[in-house]
């Protein structure tokens, strides 16, 4: 007998492409922001989603670079059996500062057919 609680709608091992950049931080001629790019951690089962960890490392900016871990949001139907995660959060302290971000994970598996 199949365990339908076992069962999941997404497929379990998948990662994400994800890009963005920080908020601007620091005034006057300090004022920057960086950029990132990593993939994230396979899908970790979440009260009836999933999640996934990620890491990343800024580009470097005006001589420092900071870091992120955490983890996504719960998965976010986009339709057609795709769906995305929420990522934000705040990067590590670096430099006197630190940076928040606000992005989307891209779609999963994007070249499958």
């Amino acid at each position: 007998m199949e365990n339908k609680e076992s069962k999941t709608c997404y497929p379990k091992q998948h990662n994400h492409e994800i890009t963005g950049s920080t908020r601007i931080s620091g005034c006057c001629e300090y004022a920057h922001n960086h950029r990132f790019a990593t993939v994230s951690g396979d899908a970790i089962p979440c009260d009836g989603s999933h999640v996934h960890g990620v890491k990343f490392t800024t580009d470097s900016c005006n001589g420092h670079h900071h870091e992120f871990c955490g983890t996504t949001g719960k998965a976010i139907d986009v339709g057609c059996g795709k769906h995305v995660h929420l990522l934000k959060g705040c990067t590590t302290y670096d430099a006197n500062h630190k940076h928040e971000f606000i992005v989307s994970t891209d779609i999963e598996n994007p070249v499958c057919e």
